[in-house]
């Protein structure tokens, strides 16, 4: 059968229309995923080195955002202006119950507090200052970097075990991370809360000492995951697959021994910091520990939110396991057997 003219040319006409589409089909898809700290949270420096991401830039274009603090990440994933936020147990839980993201996920593990052999948060006073014990905390003033944060409701446990409460018996300020030390050199305060990198500064270690640490208060914590909506797991699934074997990738990277002088200069270049400030710990047992198949720890998630339930900073508790997702995360462990 011949076509007329005009067929012929409708057909023309649309085949750079048809080229468009095609070509827009096949751009990769954009994943938004965000960070805190830079010497702590994968996503800020997963794919430093070059060629570990095979599929970046194929199937999937990554984005790495920088955050202030995790609630702007809930924020953030309401509005659908991020992918993939590392929340804090304390925010997933939020972000479930306050914000109403019943559709969010925790999808993989970025690290966790607390597991035997591994760093734990460390609750520090002044060496050469009047506090020994726990029950000496009465009457002073603690550092926290937020009402209901991961490392706010570990302190508020311990000093619950001790019959102390805030206001009552003690007074709690709020205080950024990096000026912990300023504060409790200079007196404004008499306990400070120490995360890694902070933790380590030798500045710090030379006039302060831990009290106790986040173990010793609350066990074990699933302190940070990768969170995602379920929509957007559901429209990108092929995608999702290839960024999650590409990161559990670059994971065994890092995490290998062998690999350590250079995981540590990636590290420092992103983070800004002289390599020998980290050398020492990062990527060791002086460091969280970060699962090598990114998988979270689910029951210590869930202790760490009925915790937080009980000290009153959710209305009511939640089964976790119906908002985890890790078939994408076994699904590349897979891969890489």
């Amino acid at each position: 059968m011949r076509l007329s003219r005009r067929a012929l040319l409708a057909a023309a006409g649309a085949a750079p229309l048809l080229a468009a589409r095609s070509g827009r089909a096949a751009e990769p898809a954009r994943i938004r995923i965000g960070w805190v700290v830079a010497s702590s949270n994968w996503p800020a420096f997963l794919f430093a080195k070059p060629g570990i991401a095979r599929r970046q830039g194929v199937s999937y274009a990554m984005e790495d955002v920088h955050f202030a603090g995790t609630p702007q990440m809930i924020t953030a994933l309401a509005a659908g202006e991020l992918d993939i936020g590392t929340l804090a147990y304390s925010s997933f839980a939020l972000a479930v119950e306050n914000a109403q993201l019943e559709d969010l996920r925790v999808i993989a593990d970025d690290f966790q507090d607390g597991v035997p052999g591994y760093y734990s948060d460390e609750y520090m006073v002044l060496k050469d200052g009047p506090i020994r014990s726990i029950d000496d905390l009465r009457g002073k003033v603690l550092a926290t970097n937020g009402a209901g944060s991961a490392v706010d409701i570990a302190l508020r446990a311990m000093l619950r075990q001790h019959g102390l409460e805030d206001r009552r018996n003690v007074t709690i300020i709020e205080v950024g991370l990096p000026n912990m030390k300023a504060v409790l050199s200079d007196k404004k305060a008499d306990l400070v809360c120490a995360v890694t990198p902070f933790s380590w500064d030798p500045a710090l270690r030379s006039i302060a000492r831990p009290l106790f640490t986040q173990r010793e208060a609350v066990g074990r914590t699933q302190m940070i995951v990768w969170a995602a909506r379920a929509g957007f797991l559901e429209e990108n699934r092929a995608a999702m697959a290839d960024f999650m074997a590409d990161a559990a990738r670059a994971r065994r990277f890092y995490l290998d021994p062998a690999h350590h002088q250079e995981a540590v200069a990636l590290v420092a270049k992103v983070a800004r910091l002289p390599p020998e400030r980290l050398a020492d710990w990062l990527f060791t047992a002086k460091d969280y520990y970060r699962d090598p198949d990114g998988l979270p720890d689910l029951d210590a998630l869930q202790a760490n939110i009925d915790l937080q339930h009980r000290l009153g900073f959710l209305k009511s508790g939640f089964d976790v396991r119906k908002y985890a997702d890790l078939d994408l995360a076994r699904a590349a462990v897979a891969q890489l057997k």
